[in-house]
């Protein structure tokens, strides 16, 4: 270094590039070497339920593995953060890989204690009542441990179990709230265990950011007083997903998703089928629209950008569109009006902050509303 530094006359921008080629050698072989590589981030965020935001935290990766290059890195971001609604977010959601991809263990990790608003069970309440501090205001803390536990049976396929621990519970509710049968019903019923099987087909080349390949996932969880929950009702995923590269180079990516949450039995509130989450129709607020059964469908194209040399960089845009809406089998009434379904589309900026792995800022748009996101990693 000091001898590079001294023919060129030890100039300091120059001194000052090669430090940053040094560090990102050094990072490169780290990752390389599979040890732990954290990157901390903090920023603002504006979404339907939470208003303004101001988040701090990082994305953790790292590879189960010395020997094993082809191993995917296991990662967990991290996000911490306030509102000011007064709310406090904190969520955990690793992704990782051990004994060479035999074996995969997953997990959702949240915390919310939060102003909220409820509207009700079924598409017309969500859509039809308007939100006010008299008529959906209330204050909810809610907490879901969610766990995949999965083996590899043969190449790309996994069979595991899947654990669901969570709780819901309200205060400080309207007179409204106050009337409603499931918000009678279940807020002093607000703990929930469930356990069930779970079935995954993945052939996808990186799967927190996949340019190639098709996860197919079937999960079926099962709630019941006898292993301690306050309710007991059943839950069925379906969820599809596939990506494709196109054009002439990698970092162009068309993306698609179907997915499908059927709950039956005494589904309490908090448990209902929701769309309107940072991984789904962004723009709707999380929890407006709610019922036993929810579906939705997006499909979403991803573009790196390319520097002055021809080479990708580190940022990059996306795009997308979709809808979805949330029903109940178990009612008579017929859902194929086209009313029902909530339109969704977006943009979004990315910015790969270690190998295939993003922070994501987008705007989604869904029918009168909008809103901003700042996360880890792509929404599927």
């Amino acid at each position: 270094m000091f001898a590079f530094c001294s023919e060129v006359n030890a100039q300091a921008d120059t001194t000052k590039l090669t430090k940053k080629e040094l560090k990102k050698k050094k990072k490169e072989q780290a990752i390389k070497d599979g040890k732990l590589i954290i990157t901390p981030l903090a920023g603002p965020a504006y979404t339907p339920e939470l208003k303004f935001t101001l988040g701090g935290g990082g994305i953790l990766s790292w590879r189960n593995s010395k020997t094993n290059d082809s191993l995917p890195r296991s990662s967990m971001p991290v996000m911490l953060a306030f509102s000011t609604t007064g709310a406090t977010t904190l969520s955990f959601r690793p992704t990782t890989y051990w004994n060479n991809d035999k074996l995969r263990i997953n997990g959702d990790y949240w915390f919310k204690a939060m102003p909220d608003n409820y509207w009700g069970i079924g598409y017309e309440n969500g859509y039809n009542i308007k939100q006010s501090d008299s008529t959906t205001e209330y204050f909810r803390t809610w907490y879901q441990i969610r766990t995949d536990v999965l083996f590899k049976a043969k190449p790309n396929f996994y069979i595991g179990a899947y654990t669901d621990v969570n709780y819901t519970k309200g205060k400080d509710e309207t007179d409204m709230i106050k009337a409603d049968e499931n918000y009678i019903g279940f807020n002093d019923r607000p703990f929930n265990v469930g356990f069930g099987p779970e079935f995954i087909y993945d052939s996808r080349d990186v799967p927190v950011n996949a340019y190639k390949g098709l996860y197919l996932n079937f999960l079926a969880a099962f709630y019941d007083d006898v292993w301690g929950s306050d309710n007991s009702y059943q839950m069925y995923i379906l969820d599809y997903r596939q990506y494709k590269s196109v054009g002439s180079r990698s970092g162009q990516v068309i993306a698609w998703q179907m997915k499908s949450r059927l709950a039956f039995g005494e589904l309490p509130y908090g448990e209902m089928s929701q769309i309107g989450t940072p991984m789904d129709l962004r723009g709707y607020t999380w929890g407006r629209y709610r019922d036993k059964s929810m579906f939705y469908f997006l499909a979403e194209y991803r573009h790196k950008f390319l520097k002055a040399d021809g080479t990708e960089s580190k940022s990059g845009m996306v795009g997308w569109i979709g809808a979805g809406t949330v029903f109940d089998l178990e009612r008579s009434e017929a859902y194929n009006n086209q009313a029902l379904w909530l339109p969704n589309y977006g943009i979004g900026y990315r910015l790969e902050v270690q190998p295939r792995m993003n922070v994501r800022i987008d705007f989604g748009i869904g029918r009168e509303t909008a809103g901003f996101y700042f996360n880890f990693n792509e929404a599927f």
